[in-house]
Formats: structure tokens, C-alpha cells, sequence
């Protein structure tokens, strides 16, 4: 599609918001979808079917359509992107993805490991849990990754105390050397409560690099395309930010 038909398209959206208009700009922009699917997906466990995944993509892309703004001047391939991949990591937090055979398995790996490290007096080594277990090495490494992974895309979620869920996941059986004291904790707090007052108080761009960068893990190059700046510009904003915050907190 040329870049002619393509403006057209989006005169015609921004006038009627017809669904037909609407399934070609989508049809146009499904390569988007690809790629962070494709992106994301390589770290995914192989439970997960990738046409969810583009699904998930799409639901992002029409989204974006419907929220984009040309007016501020921004490219629709970058906030489009941000969309997709914010819908199908939300999408992906929000499944629970591990079918229930491999729920058993995690349980059965975690009672191994439980009672191998109380007979050895050491923890035991991947190919001593299969063989308690009886399955392959490979199946074992595979599950805690999964799991793990299922765990980290639920990190947000709360669970109650009389879910069936609550005491799952290998992650919860991994003791925390680095528990924090009451006082620790509610200094930490504090020192929290002083950042956000301080993110506040910084102008509307160096607040976007921080957002852009801290919590979308977007690189300098991709926020100056964002914002129209160079990249040094951009590391230039970043120190900036960093000098700020420091010397408040100090």
C-alpha cells in the first residue's frame, strides 16, 4: 500500500471511524503485531500458542487506533508499539499459562528437591531430581523455567491466603536472604515517597525519559524517536534527571 492510500486511510478514519477502514489499517499494521509477537515470544514457554500471543498483538493495535492522536505529531509505528507489547504482556499476566500436568510435575519437583536436599545435606543437582522423579533432566530444567517464568508474569497479581494457588510455584519455596527489618522497610518507603515527590517535580520531558526508560525499558535512540531528539540529546536529559534526584534525596 502506498504512502498516498495510506494517508487517505487515515483521513477517512479520523472522519468516519469505519469498521472497514479500521480492518485495513489493521491489515496494514499486522506486521507490527508480528514482530513483538515474534519478539516476545521466543522467551515463552512452549505452552503458550503463538496466535494468542498475535491476539493478544491485536487487541493492542486496535487499541492504539483508536487512541491515536496525529496532532501531537508522533509516529503511529511507535505508539502503536507500545500497545501491542503492553497488551500482550498484560495479556500474558493475566492467563495462567502452565496447563495443569505441568502444575503436577512443578509440585512433584518441588517435593524432590525438598527431600533430596534432607537426605544429601546439600541441594541436589538437576539430573539426582529427575532421577527421583523418574523423567528426563530436560523435563526438569524445562518446568522450573516455565514456572518461573509463570511467576514472573504474576508478580502484580495478589493471591489469597485460601487460593489453591497460594502455596504453588517454586519461587515461593526460595528463601529470601535479603529480607527486609521493619525499620528497613518503612525507610525504604519513606526514601520511595520522596522519589515520587521528586519525579513530580521535574518538567514533562525529563519525566517521559524517565517513564520511557526506567519503566518501558525503552533504549536512548527509541526515546528520541519518541520525543524528536537526538540520543545524545536524550543521555543529556538522563544525567540531568539522575543529578536532580540524587541530590533531593540527599
Amino acid at each position: 500500500m502506498t504512502l498516498d492510500n495510506i494517508d487517505q486511510l487515515w483521513l477517512l478514519w479520523r472522519d468516519t471511524h469505519s469498521p472497514d477502514i479500521a480492518n485495513r489499517l489493521v491489515e496494514h499494521y499486522q506486521y507490527l503485531v508480528d514482530f513483538h509477537a515474534q519478539r516476545i515470544g521466543v522467551h515463552l514457554p512452549k505452552t503458550v500458542q503463538r496466535d494468542d500471543i498475535r491476539s493478544l498483538g491485536f487487541f493492542g493495535l486496535f487499541d492504539a487506533l483508536n487512541k491515536f492522536e496525529p496532532e501531537r505529531d508522533l509516529k503511529f509505528d511507535t505508539y502503536a508499539s507500545f500497545r501491542i507489547r503492553g497488551a500482550i504482556i498484560d495479556g500474558l499476566r493475566k492467563e495462567d499459562w502452565l496447563p495443569r500436568s505441568a502444575r503436577e510435575r512443578t509440585k512433584k519437583i518441588e517435593q524432590a528437591f525438598q527431600s533430596l536436599t534432607q537426605s544429601l545435606q546439600r541441594e541436589p543437582t538437576a539430573d539426582e531430581i529427575a532421577e527421583y522423579v523418574g523423567i528426563s533432566r530436560q523435563e526438569v530444567e524445562d518446568t522450573i523455567k516455565d514456572q518461573l517464568f509463570s511467576n514472573l508474569l504474576s508478580i502484580e497479581e495478589k493471591s489469597g491466603e485460601n487460593s489453591d494457588d497460594f502455596k504453588e510455584g517454586i519461587g515461593h519455596s526460595i528463601i529470601d536472604n535479603q529480607q527486609l527489618t521493619p525499620e528497613e522497610a518503612l525507610m525504604q518507603e519513606e526514601h520511595h515517597e520522596e522519589l515520587k515527590v521528586a519525579i513530580k517535580g521535574l518538567n514533562k520531558n525529563e519525566q517521559l525519559v524517565v517513564s520511557l526508560f526506567y519503566y518501558d525499558e525503552l533504549t536512548f535512540t527509541e526515546i528520541g524517536h519518541v520525543l524528536n531528539l537526538t540520543t545524545s540529546r536524550i543521555s543529556q536529559i538522563h544525567k540531568q534527571v539522575v543529578f536532580k534526584l540524587r541530590h533531593v534525596l540527599q
